[in-house]
């Protein structure tokens, strides 16, 4: 067998073989003679038919058997070539094969592609920025407002007075279209709507802003192309609704005190709401950070490495990022077809993406080789312990789980992820950190207030 390998580029081989024309006939001759034991041939006896009737009824399935053993068997020979040891992916036959005949060789190639190789990376001592965020008593306060407008309740109010803006109003109405009551705009009773808001009609605010309950009003409303859907069956119509104004009511919050830990039930006091708050913004914080540090780590040793990319790599990043977009879709019961998303639509705006993706994948796991790290029973048992918290379980069922053959794939998958974390902060531990305290939320202070060697 006569093996080359042909460079396509730094990552794409084309393997060319040669089968000797020995080897076919070989071959030829086994299987004929295999199958002459249990063809049954009319006018012959289980294995007295001659070889040429065998090759006129079989010749099309012996030769396509015959072709694939050979193609498989030299092409795990041919792998075992050293400049073929990274290779990735499935291999591709590259042509159309020839016909297989008996004496001649047999002549065919196979596309594969090579994981690239990275030069040793220089990453100790690179500068990194660090901000220092901290929750200010404005997000806090910010917070609380929001678990108090989640509380609050509504409560008639007793005294006369109009109906202002943001108040929220108990009215009935009906719609009738030439004087007529419309099937589209049925009577609807106790109907509470905020002024301002888009529950209704704009023209309804505008009408019962200013007014004093109880009062009735007639509001035309006409439905152009700009205030409803093309398909709506009043679009070119004038609808008159009859609005009968029954009652202002008005947003209560709870108020701003301990009482508010009392309502929750899970806090004595308000100051424990607010520490529980700050605690929440701190941890936020500190994933936004890590992020930071992991986009200026990529960034800027990407600068300095150029690595071209296997095909099989950036459309197994293309393929995950579409399959997290579908199941995120789906779990609200919706396609990618009804939002006018598409596969290809996705692939082609995704795609600079899944190459990024690619690029740190190969970065990170040439840290881990060049560092020769590894996951400790500790990590291990870490890991099981994060798992098991994530998904309701005990750590003893999650190692039960990934015991099992069907799971070790997934989660050896799994534990090269942990090792891609433990390889980043391997890079930030040994980067010169720059620590910034923020001005704005936007903008960061160019004040250092310390260089340290690592970055918690």
């Amino acid at each position: 067998m006569q093996v080359k390998i042909e460079d396509q580029s730094t990552v794409k081989k084309i393997i060319h073989i040669e089968i000797p024309g020995e080897d076919v006939t070989a071959e030829l001759d086994k299987a004929y003679k295999e199958l002459s034991k249990s063809a049954s041939i009319k006018g012959f006896r289980k294995g007295k038919a001659p070889r040429k009737v065998l090759e006129s009824r079989f010749s099309k399935d012996v030769n396509a058997d015959i072709i694939s053993k050979l193609i498989q068997n030299s092409y795990s020979e041919a792998v075992k070539d050293k400049a073929l040891e990274n290779m990735i992916g499935p291999p591709s036959v590259n042509e159309q094969l020839p016909e297989l005949e008996d004496g001649k060789p047999f002549n065919f190639s196979i596309n594969v592609e090579i994981k690239p190789t990275l030069p040793d990376i220089e990453f100790k001592g690179i500068e990194l920025k660090k901000n220092l965020y901290s929750p200010s008593e404005e997000e806090i306060d910010a917070q609380i407002e929001m678990i108090r407008q989640t509380m609050a309740t509504k409560q008639t109010v007793k005294e006369e007075r109009p109906v202002k803006e943001s108040d929220f109003v108990l009215i009935d109405y009906q719609g009738f279209v030439e004087g007529a009551p419309s099937e589209h705009t049925p009577k609807i009773e106790n109907y509470v709507m905020q002024i301002g808001t888009k529950d209704l009609p704009d023209e309804f605010s505008e009408k019962l802003t200013g007014a004093i309950p109880p009062q009735e009003f007639e509001i035309d409303v006409p439905y152009t192309g700009d205030n409803s859907d093309d398909d709506n069956p009043l679009v070119g119509k004038t609808v008159t609704y009859k609005v009968a104004l029954k009652e202002i009511q008005e947003k209560v919050l709870p108020p701003l005190d301990d009482t508010l830990a009392e309502k929750l039930g899970q806090f004595e006091n308000l100051e424990g709401i607010k520490n529980a708050i700050r605690s929440n913004l701190e941890s936020g914080y500190k994933v936004r950070v890590h992020q930071e540090l992991s986009e200026q780590v990529f960034t800027k040793l990407l600068e300095n490495i150029e690595v071209e990319l296997p095909d099989v790599l950036v459309e197994s990043e293309l393929n995950a990022i579409i399959a997290d977009t579908e199941q995120a879709y789906q779990q609200h019961n919706i396609t990618l077809e009804s939002v006018g998303m598409t596969r290809e639509l996705l692939s082609s705006q995704y795609r600079n993406v899944a190459e990024q993706q690619a690029k740190r994948h190969l970065l990170l796991g040439k840290i881990i080789e060049q560092e020769k790290l590894e996951l400790t029973e500790d990590d291990i048992e870490k890991l099981y312990s994060n798992m098991a918290k994530a998904m309701n379980a005990t750590a003893d069922q999650i190692k039960k789980m990934f015991v099992s053959d069907n799971s070790s794939q997934h989660f050896e998958y799994i534990k090269m992820l942990e090792l891609e974390k433990k390889a980043m902060e391997h890079i930030i531990s040994n980067a010169n950190v720059a620590e910034i305290v923020p001005s704005s939320e936007t903008e960061s202070s160019e004040e250092p207030v310390e260089n340290a060697a690592s970055a918690s």
